[in-house]
């Protein structure tokens, strides 16, 4: 394992897509490192400067802790995210009248954020906020998870993509065809179409859906070999739409503080 000392200097040090799996910090200053889309589990840091520091993972809660000074903050911070965000706790239902709650909460939700995407200004939409996606291609992406766990895994459809959907980097690396995706930039009412559709077609399949049919067996779309149920297929689409949208309003929240016009 590599060895950093004292006289090794990380400030502003970055690690993209790095696997820093079991990694130990000592008495280390990391003053304005920055760590992107990177596997950390089984980080300890010890005596180290951890100042203003962010941390934004959608997997935090998947893991058995997340200690901070001997305090298990998981739980604490799962609290507040359901308190911030009404209707997040539903995303665990597991039968029909349960996730049909959830979804309305859901689009009630994003459709407030649209509505208010909407009033900000011109060009907003499009905007990136420290290199993330911006709202539209959000969207697009929500379109791809249905897509990939909808479309693809419940329904085993042959052609389960909107040409609009917007796959993560590295998709083509885990066999996806990405030629039918579009290359271009489509307008922000042609997302919003392609996003009603696919909220939709959620919508009628919870509408319809059987106990029996939550409890089938799918194929995991990216890793084969783990099994799926439909229920939890269900519950990734939820996970999904809640974690992108808590970005997308942080990414709202960090524009209307500029104050500047994209």
């Amino acid at each position: 394992m590599p060895t950093f000392g004292r006289d090794d200097d990380l400030q502003g040090a970055e690690f993209v897509r790095a696997d820093l799996t079991g990694a130990r910090f000592e008495r280390t200053r990391l003053t304005g490192a920055r760590v992107v889309a990177s596997d950390l589990t089984g980080l300890v840091v010890r005596g180290s400067d951890v100042l203003n520091v962010e941390i934004d993972s959608p997997w935090l809660a998947e893991g058995d802790f997340f200690r901070v000074n001997g305090v298990d903050v998981i739980p604490l911070i799962e609290a507040e995210l359901d308190r911030r965000f009404p209707g997040r706790k539903l995303r665990r239902a597991a039968d029909p009248e349960g996730l049909a709650a959830a979804w309305s909460a859901l689009e009630s939700t994003w459709a407030a954020t649209l509505d208010r995407a909407s009033r900000m200004p011109a060009g907003t939409v499009n905007a990136s906020v420290d290199g993330e996606w911006s709202l539209a291609e959000t969207l697009r992406h929500l379109v791809m998870a249905t897509d990939t766990w909808l479309g693809k895994a419940v329904l085993r459809a042959a052609r389960p993509y909107h040409p609009l959907a917007l796959a993560n980097a590295g998709a083509e690396e885990d066999g996806l065809d990405m030629s039918v995706f579009t290359t271009g930039t489509p307008s922000y009412e042609e997302v919003l179409t392609a996003r009603a559709d696919r909220t939709t077609m959620v919508r009628e399949f919870i509408a319809r859906v059987s106990p029996g049919i939550l409890a089938e067996e799918r194929t995991n779309p990216w890793a084969p070999e783990h099994p799926e149920t439909v229920l939890s297929c269900l519950h990734t689409i939820l996970e999904e739409e809640w974690e992108h949208h808590r970005y997308a309003v942080r990414d709202l929240d960090a524009l209307e503080s500029a104050g500047d016009s994209p």
